[in-house]
């Protein structure tokens, strides 16, 4: 008896129940995000040595953590600082990655293969280990942390558009457009962005939540944002020797950190056909 090789099929374009999810829950926590700071009066870094791992639901509405110093106002700027950060880390990957992705496609030869190299290069080293590396010139610093994980992740955005970008402009309406005399710049704006448009917002999104993930697994080891900056993995290590005493004060930040991933891992999902 034959068997029947499973064909993947693209996502169905448009708003499924998964991306309606996604979409409501990343609103949800972007408001708390951008007006949460400015709504919630406490200074995320004043300390109250009375209030100490004081419990939620009391003065502090979430409680306090081991200095007194407010959960929620913390957890506030910890969502808005890893929103932040990720929605740029995902614009400096996307925007060379793109770019460079259109040109290898439009070009060939050995503009593709000088690419081709450099992204092989970039993808010789473990991600984390490259961020790593520029963290060793300024510890604790945004700049690095940024510019270390958009260059890990322009890669991903550049391979995709070149591989895309090829197989649209093989199609017979390319040639015909071609020996019509539009130009380049036409073509790839009018003929091959609108197709690969779907593809890189999906990449987007997996690109932010992979910058949410990688922010705070370095805050957690110490080698990313310090204290006292209110970030949501530094919180989490900062608090786990009171897990016996507060474990919800550990599971909170945790739990926003899981439902920023799991908002934009939605919002990646398309439908199937």
């Amino acid at each position: 008896m034959s068997t029947v090789e499973p064909v993947y099929q693209q996502p169905k374009p448009g708003l499924g129940p998964a991306r309606l999810s996604g979409a409501a829950l990343l609103v949800a926590l972007a408001a708390f995000a951008i007006v949460g700071p400015a709504v919630i009066s406490a200074d995320p870094a004043a300390q109250d040595f009375g209030a100490t791992l004081a419990p939620i639901g009391g003065d502090y509405l979430l409680g306090a953590d081991h200095y007194g110093r407010s959960l929620l106002a913390r957890l506030a700027h910890g969502a808005r600082l890893s929103f932040g950060l990720a929605f740029l880390t995902m614009l400096a990957a996307a925007m060379p990655g793109v770019f460079l992705g259109l040109v290898a496609g439009w070009k060939g030869g050995w503009t593709e293969r000088g690419l081709e190299f450099l992204a092989t290069i970039v993808l010789a080293l473990p991600g984390l280990m490259l961020v790593l590396l520029l963290l060793a010139f300024s510890p604790g610093n945004y700049g690095p942390l940024f510019l270390g994980l958009a260059l890990t992740l322009w890669v991903e955005f550049y391979r995709v558009t070149k591989a895309a970008t090829k197989g649209v402009l093989a199609q017979p309406h390319i040639e015909a457009a071609r020996m019509l005399g539009f130009g380049s710049r036409y073509i790839l704006l009018h003929y091959v962005l609108p197709v690969i448009a779907p593809m890189i917002s999906t990449l987007s999104a997996f690109a932010m939540a992979t910058a949410i993930i990688a922010v705070s697994t370095l805050s957690a080891i110490s080698v990313g944002l310090q204290p006292p900056t209110p970030e949501l993995g530094s919180m989490i290590v900062e608090l786990l020797p009171y897990f016996a005493e507060a474990p919800l004060h550990v599971l909170l930040p945790a739990t926003l950190i899981f439902l920023l991933v799991l908002g934009l891992q939605l919002l990646a999902q398309g439908e199937r056909a």
